[in-house]
């Protein structure tokens, strides 16, 4: 199969969102994988006066990394599944939490505007047409020298990984998420993530639309060399491919 784009992915995440949440729970260090990448935005503890994009919120795990680590921060947590996030709003928040339905495309449609501090973007890229088009809105909206974080399924490169990550969906995310009725979704996962950017590529990617210091920095556990934190700031200068 191909991958899902656009209005076919949201509106298949909008049928998973029921069971997302027992899913992605079953996936171990699932949360404290998030946290961590919520900590390498490296910005002070407890984000008092911060605003801070929090781009393919989903349900809100990647939300409540946030607010786990910055409990101060203004908080906008944004997806393009209006299913996934009748889920997140239900969830109780503290703090100041917004959440907006529009795709990473159309942001400033729905009227989320800068500038932010920091954009934290949890399995957000593999998923956009563009990759290319939304990193340069998030530049846009980052004030100067704002932090970004991408956590995301991006492969090292290496055939072990890509051998490890086929054979965990094969063999247990499609069987149960079939069974729920939900295989489309996941095999755009499987699929997705195998298609799109090794790590380094990405890192490439993001340096060439005008960000510095950028590094990606692996996660622990099974996940390794299959899933990174990729960081970076907003250079003051944008050179090389970008706008």
């Amino acid at each position: 199969m191909t991958v899902l784009r656009d209005a076919d992915l949201a509106a298949a995440f909008d049928h998973a969102a029921d069971s997302y949440d027992t899913l992605v729970a079953a996936n171990p260090g699932y949360h404290a994988h998030l946290r961590r990448s919520a900590r390498r935005l490296g910005l002070p503890h407890p984000g008092t006066g911060l605003r801070v994009l929090d781009l393919g919120c989903g349900t809100g795990a990647s939300t409540a990394a946030l607010t786990r680590v910055l409990p101060d921060a203004d908080i906008t947590a944004v997806d393009a599944s209006a299913g996934m996030l009748d889920r997140a709003r239900a969830k109780p928040w503290a703090g100041s939490v917004r959440f907006v339905c529009a795709p990473a495309e159309a942001l400033a449609e729905a009227g989320v505007h800068g500038p932010f501090d920091a954009v934290f973007a949890a399995y957000l890229f593999r998923n956009v047409a563009d990759p290319d088009a939304v990193l340069d809105a998030v530049h846009d909206l980052l004030a100067p020298h704002g932090r970004l974080a991408v956590h995301e399924y991006t492969l090292s490169g290496r055939p072990l990984d890509r051998a490890v990550w086929s054979a965990v969906c094969r063999g247990l995310v499609l069987p149960v998420a079939s069974a729920l009725g939900d295989g489309d979704l996941y095999r755009h996962l499987w699929r997705s993530v195998v298609e799109f950017d090794t790590a380094d590529r990405f890192t490439a990617r993001v340096r060439a639309r005008g960000f510095d210091h950028v590094r990606a920095l692996p996660l622990p556990g099974w996940q390794t060399g299959i899933t990174h934190t990729i960081v970076a700031r907003r250079a003051a200068l944008r050179v090389g491919g970008g706008r």
